[in-house]
């Protein structure tokens, strides 16, 4: 898709509310809290027969001027850059302010294809503010609710406009049907958006503790300030999709919002951020755990690893600031000692020290990850798996069940992502959990999966003389 369009405005206007709408799923973190979004969010959005990239930016205010908020405008400022249309959002309940007239005079120095948008206006409590909006001086703003999908018909008309400009200029923006669309069948459709159907890329989601370095290692692998990143803990909130190239291959990283212990967290925005790492942990192929080198492996990285391997998700442990530990050796062995410990049920969790300051082993990481999506991927053909099965029960048989053994008749491999076998015996209740272990070891041990989890079932066969 060659359009981009992005949203801008002041904070709480419903920026990220009409994104989610565009793009047709809830991926930005919404809230009443002003200034939620603090990095720009990348989507892919549709409304009727026209599909556009859209960004999500940070609000503006002429009075932020500390570190944090010079970042986030400097995000902004990117976003509104890459843009071919610009989406300049108000609050119509509470009419234009100082900062709206601020805003659109830096606006229409930067760009020129602007869309004025009026948003809250499912009462009549709006009517003053969008009066109040024509002293902008861009034109008719595009009335619309975000919240209750009101409007979408007049924003759809609005974007076709700015796209026939554009196509004049000789610079496609927005693809769309050639002839012109029937307009009862677009407001049919303007609730129903959809996203394309991505292809098999990889995912990789980076989360940690807060403040041990995520936002600067994406930003070290990126090579540019793509997320905003400070010394204070907790400066990204949502989880924020990237698609990189690297090497020649495409991939998808997520940066997430640091995760603290459920019994710290009595913010209702905190709440939902940790959500929404959890979300992008469900939907990553490899989650890559980052600690610090200088705190190795506390409570909290050990309970994010285990609620990663939970989810079925492959691990990989980033240990990052390596370049301040004096002695290295000294700090693997206390890594994996305390892996060998705390998480037995997954063998040799592959780690790679990194320093996202001095951008070092970044290389290592990223094939590191993508030997352990191999792994997570990988299949036993049948007949090679229950050669080794028989070997290993033979072995070490399972355990009597009230004087008489328990018989294993064979296993085969029921899915990937991760590893899942299910084997077959005459009393799968009373096979023990030691016992399945056992099998379990054995299978990372001589199929070489290591650092992925393996799910082991067990059913019994029907009797066909029942």
């Amino acid at each position: 898709m060659n359009g981009i369009v992005a949203i801008i405005g002041r904070p709480n206007v419903g920026k990220s509310t009409l994104f989610n709408r565009l793009i047709g799923r809830r991926h930005a973190i919404v809230d009443d809290t002003p200034g939620v979004t603090r990095d720009r969010r990348q989507g892919e959005a549709k409304i009727s027969d026209l599909q556009f990239t859209i960004f999500d930016t940070a609000g503006l205010e002429s009075n932020g001027r500390n570190l944090l908020t010079e970042k986030m405008r400097g995000q902004t400022e990117v976003a509104v850059e890459q843009a071919d249309i610009v989406i300049l959002m108000v609050d119509a309940k509470m009419g234009i302010t100082p900062d709206d007239m601020d805003l659109c005079r830096w606006l229409r120095r930067k760009k020129s294809d602007i869309i004025l948008v009026a948003n809250k206006c499912e009462s009549n409590a709006s009517e003053s503010g969008i009066l109040e909006a024509f002293n902008l001086g861009l034109g008719d703003p595009v009335v619309i609710s975000a919240e209750h999908g009101l409007g979408m018909a007049n924003l759809y008309l609005a974007l076709r406009s700015k796209e026939q400009k554009l196509v004049a200029k000789d610079k496609s923006v927005l693809p769309h049907a050639e002839t012109q669309p029937d307009m009862d069948k677009v407001y049919e459709d303007l609730d129903n958006f959809s996203v394309e159907k991505e292809s098999e890329i990889l995912r990789l989601a980076i989360v940690g503790r807060p403040n041990v370095g995520k936002s600067t290692l994406i930003n070290a692998l990126l090579g540019q300030n793509r997320v905003v990143t400070g010394p204070e803990a907790g400066i990204t909130r949502d989880s924020i999709q990237i698609e990189w190239q690297w090497k020649k291959k495409t991939l998808y990283l997520f940066d997430t919002a640091g995760l603290r212990r459920k019994s710290r967290i009595s913010d209702r925005l905190e709440k939902a951020s940790g959500d929404d790492t959890w979300r992008a942990v469900r939907f990553a192929h490899v989650v890559v755990l980052v600690v610090d080198a200088s705190m190795m492996l506390e409570r909290q990285d050990l309970n994010i690893a285990r609620l990663v391997i939970e989810e079925g998700r492959s691990l990989l442990i980033a240990v990052n600031k390596w370049d301040l530990i004096r002695d290295k050796i000294k700090a693997v062995k206390e890594l994996e000692r305390r892996v060998k410990i705390s998480l037995p049920q997954v063998k040799d969790i592959p780690y790679v020290p990194v320093s996202a300051l001095e951008k070092t082993n970044l290389d290592i990481l990223i094939e590191k990850s993508f030997t352990v999506y191999d792994v997570w991927n990988q299949r036993v053909p049948t007949a090679k798996l229950n050669r080794w099965f028989e070997a290993v029960v033979q072995r070490h048989p399972p355990p009597l069940v009230q004087g008489r053994r328990l018989k294993l008749r064979y296993i085969t491999q029921i899915k990937t992502r991760p590893p899942s076998f299910l084997c077959f015996c005459n009393q799968p209740d009373q096979v023990p959990e030691s016992y399945k272990r056992y099998v379990v070891n054995e299978l990372r041990k001589h199929f070489m999966l290591p650092g992925v989890p393996i799910r082991l079932l067990m059913k019994t066969s029907q009797n066909p003389f029942a």
